[in-house]
């Protein structure tokens, strides 16, 4: 009720434009009808809604709410797993036009954010921006100490309007998940909540800064990649100033007749440097659309516009390679083992139908020569199947799987025979070589040694609290079986043999963290005058005969 209250008008302006397009049903459902004045039919558009589909009214409802619901509905696109297809390929059509604001405003809060006058900080300022958008604008500039810089600047009063417009989503969407089960299945909650995560993090610049310095430290100079540089004494949350990029835009490109621009070298690095964000730094340009990408002068490919990124864990980026494997040898064993790991698995996935459906996806790129397979159609192909299954899948990997789609569709604009998946599988292939390399691979044993040795040590501690709680009779259990002495006889025989095996565990790990201790040493362990590990492995294996023994006299192997 109280963001009722607090943002009646909103409310009203929300509930008159689903009644324009044909939701009024909704605005009704969820109380927000009584807000209009008048009957509905007033408020409804001219003509007939029946012209229209479904996906174009919900982008129209989106283009009318204004910036925050705009870019909603452009991250919405992302999510080809969770929404239909022609829903995704209306919210693509998104455009944030709104007029700029003047230069005098623009003055002023780089005056106020730096705290000098602009005449001292620049030596000149254009007063017409570069581009407009509803969070900023760029303005070219240059700096006292004569270099170019683009300086970004975000619109005034925009964090105030993006706050109020996040409160009231995220209680129309607490109260349309009350009244309607498609809501949750489609996890609208969720992408409510990194939509909110993600344009927060865009309303900070010198978050955006620090991203574009990270991708920039990626490559190196001459390797035809251009980022540009952050002059931080010139950057807050609110002032971004970078090098200015002096080029023509991917999406400008084809239409002009320039002979200087090699277009199959121009795609060949696009989807080189994006294959690198993704498998070696592990952080990538999320938007790579045409109108953030330049060609330069020099012949380079220059990425802008580093409010939204993705970040791969080094466990993701081995799932993901794991994937791209399988995908290559069209194994339906491997994918299926590749996206279980990916995601996240409960009592509702259904991992038996996702094998069957993985099956006939493979069947369906069988017939395709290997080279022409699309990585990013193929990705965002398997991630539909994934959550058609009920297995949720990070943002980030989503994330992902729309960046090499939209690079794909770029660098075959550039050159139609360009094999993308030839260029990604050495990616692959160096990531699990590095997975199981000799060094990787000792990590991983003394890091699971490490952890096995501590729930060991934890063991008793736990038990000693299970007893307590079942002395306290917080646990109950109620038994009626016959012959519980033999039972319980037998259970004890089973526990002291399961805590031998677990000393004999615990100690042979013990026994791997000598070796591998002397090995990086090259000193072994000496105890009385005789190396530790020879002591340990007849330890050992006096524990592993007594053990074989206890089983077969048992007679139950």
């Amino acid at each position: 009720m109280g963001s009722f209250v607090r943002h009646n008008g909103r409310y009203r302006e929300i509930a008159m434009a689903l009644v324009r397009h044909g939701f009024g049903f909704m605005a009704e459902e969820i109380g927000l009808t009584r807000l209009i004045r008048g009957p509905l039919r007033w408020w409804r558009k001219a003509g007939p809604l029946e012209t229209r589909t479904l996906a174009e009214r919900i982008r129209l409802v989106l283009e009318e709410l204004g910036p925050t619901f705009i870019k909603a509905g452009q991250l919405a696109s992302t999510r080809s797993d969770l929404l239909p297809e022609p829903i995704v390929q209306e919210l693509v059509k998104l455009q944030d036009q709104v007029p700029p604001f003047s230069a005098e405003e623009a003055k002023a809060i780089l005056e106020q954010e730096l705290q000098m006058p602009v005449g001292e900080l620049l030596a000149s300022f254009d007063e017409t921006p570069l581009a407009a958008a509803s969070i900023g604008q760029v303005h070219r500039a240059r700096l006292t100490s004569g270099e170019r810089v683009a300086v970004k600047i975000q619109r005034p009063g925009v964090i105030p309007v993006i706050e109020r417009d996040l409160d009231i989503l995220k209680h129309l969407t607490a109260l349309a998940n009350k009244r309607w089960s498609w809501v949750s299945q489609y996890q609208i909650p969720q992408m409510v909540e990194e939509f909110s995560r993600s344009i927060r993090a865009e309303l900070d610049y010198s978050h955006e800064g620090r991203n574009m310095e990270k991708i920039r430290r990626q490559f190196k100079e001459g390797e035809g990649i251009y980022i540009p540089g952050v002059y931080w004494h010139y950057t807050t949350s609110k002032v971004l100033t970078m090098d200015f990029v002096d080029g023509v835009h991917l999406n400008r490109l084809n239409g002009r007749a320039e002979v200087r621009f090699d277009r199959k070298t121009i795609a060949q690095r696009l989807v080189d440097a994006l294959l690198r964000q993704i498998f070696e730094g592990g952080f990538f340009h999320a938007d790579p659309h045409p109108g953030n990408l330049l060609v330069t002068e020099r012949g380079e490919l220059a990425f802008i516009d580093f409010g939204m990124v993705g970040r791969l864990s080094s466990d993701m980026k081995d799932h993901l390679s794991s994937l791209v494997i399988a995908l290559m040898r069209r194994s339906t064993e491997g994918m299926v083992r590749a996206i279980l790991r990916m995601g996240l698995v409960d009592d509702a996935s259904d991992t038996a139908g996702l094998r069957m459906d993985l099956e006939r996806l493979r069947d369906r790129y069988y017939d395709i020569p290997f080279a022409e397979i699309q990585v990013g159609q193929a990705l965002n192909d398997l991630f539909v199947t994934a959550r058609r299954h009920r297995i949720t899948l990070p943002a980030d990997l989503l994330l992902l799987g729309k960046a090499l789609l939209t690079v794909e569709g770029v660098a075959l604009s550039l050159d139609p025979n360009l094999r993308i998946l030839d260029m990604a599988e050495p990616f692959g292939r160096k990531l699990l070589r590095e997975k199981y390399g000799s060094r990787r691979l000792t990590k991983k044993l003394i890091e699971g040694a490490a952890e096995l040795t501590d729930s060991v040590v934890d063991l008793p501690q736990q038990l000693r609290r299970l007893s307590t709680m079942l002395g306290k009779g917080k646990i109950k259990m109620e038994m009626d079986f016959p012959e519980m002495e033999q039972f319980l006889r037998k259970l004890d025989q089973i526990s002291n043999r399961l805590s031998f095996s677990i000393v004999l565990l615990s100690f042979s790990i013990i026994m791997v963290g000598l070796i591998v201790g002397s090995s990086l040493s090259r000193q072994p362990t000496i105890l009385w005058d005789v190396p530790a590990i020879e002591i340990g492995f007849v330890v050992a294996l006096l524990m592993f005969l007594w053990l074989l023994y206890s089983i077969f006299r048992s007679g139950r192997f």
